[in-house]
């Protein structure tokens, strides 16, 4: 149960944050009725009066502003369609970095765009691309479907395991996406929120209030499918719970049988010296409870050993293209363990009690005759 508990949080805590560092907790854009989450969005004017909004939101931690652009990644006819992220030299970096298998974040020094690109590990082995290498960057208009391109540097790439967003997003700078629109300086596609609390994110989405013309919606809302197979693993968890809570009572109660049955002639002996039932069912269940608190205190020591040692070892591997993960993560909440440990003790401890029944049907004579 400790294993089991520590994966599924660790898992979803682990899935969830990759999610999060790429896009934040909560997107801001203009509104726009049935528009698909990942298409290009529709300029918007940046908002003193938004920021202002969410800055006023206790739980918000950051804001980065964010363009998306159609785009094909070429290198020595080496092609591959992406979806050009864009942001700006604010950017909280730190959310990323994390996630750069090689090369670096790229950098904002230049007086007009970065001529600097972030490939996915996927988009870089298409192209055969490697760090510090040119790429040409065909940019393809939606409207028309005219092109222009630009040459950029490979600065980094990056995995982040989730296979949605490595084969889709490469990253650059949000001044070469307003340039290619010929947007203005001031328009951005929207607004990426990051807050300190993701458990809480309907209820902090809920308390934004937006200009008519802007809308916010929740990473889970735009990823639903992720974030409902991430919640499966609460309903895998609950069963190993049920299944490993029915074999540990099966295994006390026939434990406890057998010992009634071994001391069925000192029970009748007992019986037979005026000894009540419920003294002699309190010693059995003195004995057993003896047994449980051993087992579910050696459960816990041994669960929490594997647990800790998958933290550090990561023993367990994962087939990170199914999962996400590339290995077995584990996440350790101390009121978990306190709470299945004690718990299992009372389920267990009342579960003896029905064998202790079998004692008020001892007959002392035929107990006594008993070999």
């Amino acid at each position: 149960m400790i294993v089991a508990t520590a994966f599924a949080t660790g898992f979803q805590k682990e899935i969830s944050q990759k999610i999060f560092s790429f896009w934040g907790h909560i997107r801001v854009q203009h509104f726009e009725l049935g528009k698909a989450s990942v298409a290009e969005e529709t300029p918007i004017e940046k908002s003193d009066t938004v920021e202002n909004i969410l800055k006023q939101n206790k739980h918000l931690i950051h804001i980065n502003t964010f363009a998306t652009k159609s785009a094909v990644v070429e290198r020595k006819k080496e092609i591959e369609g992406v979806l050009i992220k864009g942001i700006d030299s604010r950017y909280d970096s730190t959310q990323m970095k994390p996630f750069l298998v090689q090369g670096r974040w790229m950098k904002f020094n230049d007086s007009l765009y970065s001529k600097e690109i972030v490939l996915s590990h996927i988009t870089a082995k298409q192209i055969k691309a490697n760090v510090n290498d040119t790429v040409k960057v065909v940019f393809i208009n939606s409207t028309n479907g005219s092109t222009n391109y630009r040459k950029l540097i490979v600065a980094g790439i990056y995995k982040t395991g989730i296979e949605e967003n490595d084969k889709l997003y490469a990253i650059t700078d949000i001044r070469l996406i307003q340039r290619i629109n010929n947007w203005d300086t001031t328009q951005i596609g929207g607004y990426e929120v990051f807050v300190d609390d993701y458990k809480q994110l309907q209820h902090i989405n809920s308390d934004i209030k937006l200009p008519i013309i802007w809308n916010s919606k929740t990473i889970k809302e735009i990823y639903p499918s992720i974030f409902d197979w991430l919640n499966v693993q609460d309903t895998n968890r609950n069963i190993v719970f049920v299944i490993m809570s029915i074999v540990a009572i099966i295994n006390l109660i026939t434990c406890l049988l057998i010992l009634v049955l071994e001391r069925i002639k000192m029970v009748g002996i007992l019986k037979a010296l005026g000894t009540s039932n419920t003294t002699i069912q309190t010693i059995f269940l003195y004995y057993a409870s003896i047994i449980s608190f051993v087992g579910v205190a050696i459960g816990c020591f041994a669960g929490l050993g594997l647990s800790l040692l998958q933290q550090a070892t990561h023993f367990i591997t994962m087939n990170e293209e199914n999962y996400y993960v590339a290995y077995a993560p584990i996440e350790i909440l101390w009121w978990h363990i306190a709470l299945i440990c004690i718990v299992t003790f009372i389920l267990c401890f009342a579960a003896l009690i029905l064998p202790t029944l079998f004692i008020k049907k001892v007959e002392p004579v035929k107990a006594i005759a008993f070999s």
